[in-house]
């Protein structure tokens, strides 16, 4: 697969000036002695200081051009969960449905692994307010929007909680028409040898992005990727895909110190009225 650029612009956010000094130094070492990624350059920004926030008041902007494979590149995105990432090059490129799949179970096991210090990610509006979506398509309009809007049509199982069996299918499927999947087919039945869990299996299209966030979010146990056989990625596609699965890392990481921070400023409110 060809190898592709990227500037990562990592920001770290603190409410010391000195603990920031340090995670910046820490982070760039960290980067230059990288080797699955080709660490071209590395620029750090002056820290700032915003006098009108309380919380995190410290902040600087780390960036790093980095070259390596999709599948390397997407891992350290998630290992350094950058706020954005820049692709430089290429401006097109093609993935077959294989490759695709490998790098997406790569996601899927990171992010399951965060999940399970931190929490899930996938939350909605409430789900009884929007309509049941339309489940099945015909070959006709599978093959339209596979050719005609460069959607991708794939396979998955993933564990979810509900209090039964139709209720997790209605749910899901309307979560999954919310997240911008088209539902060709949907089932949920109970797990072997645990009552409290269910497993949902689905036949879905959708967009590269929308593809790459629901493996971030519902980390599934199974994966196929039905066609196109190989998959042609946009850089635009590339950078919003690798900038999504960032951000729900980052989103888990930092979900500790963002209630610890929370609970303080709650608790210095509670004692100065």
């Amino acid at each position: 697969m060809e190898k592709i650029e990227v500037i990562f612009y990592i920001e770290a956010l603190s409410n010391e000036k000195k603990l920031l000094e340090r995670a910046i130094e820490a982070t760039v070492e960290s980067l230059k002695g990288e080797k699955s990624i080709e660490v071209k350059d590395i620029s750090v920004g002056d820290i700032l200081e915003d006098e009108e926030e309380e919380l995190l008041k410290y902040s600087g902007v780390i960036e790093a051009r980095i070259v390596g494979s999709f599948r390397d590149v997407a891992l350290a995105a998630l290992r350094y969960s950058p706020a954005v990432v820049e692709v430089l090059r290429p401006g097109k490129m093609e993935i077959s449905a294989r490759e695709l799949m490998e790098i997406l179970g790569d996601v899927a096991v990171f992010m399951a692994n965060l999940m399970e210090k931190f929490g899930g990610l996938a939350i909605y509006p409430k789900l009884d307010d929007l309509p049941e979506p339309k489940i099945g398509y015909s070959r006709d309009e599978i093959e339209a929007m596979i050719v005609e809007d460069r959607q991708i049509l794939y396979r998955f199982v993933a564990e979810v909680y509900d209090k039964d069996e139709e209720t997790a299918r209605v749910n899901m499927a309307k979560a999954l028409s919310y997240e911008g999947c088209r539902i060709n087919k949907l089932t949920v039945q109970k797990a072997p040898n645990d009552d409290k869990k269910l497993l949902l299996a689905a036949e879905v299209l959708s967009d590269f992005e929308t593809l790459f966030q629901l493996m971030a979010k519902y980390v599934p146990v199974a994966l196929s990727i039905i066609e196109p056989e190989v998959i042609d990625v946009t850089a635009g596609e590339l950078q919003n895909a690798l900038t999504d699965i960032s951000g729900f890392a980052q989103e888990l990481i930092t979900r500790p110190l963002k209630k610890q921070l929370m609970d303080r400023a709650n608790t210095t409110f509670r004692l100065n009225p």
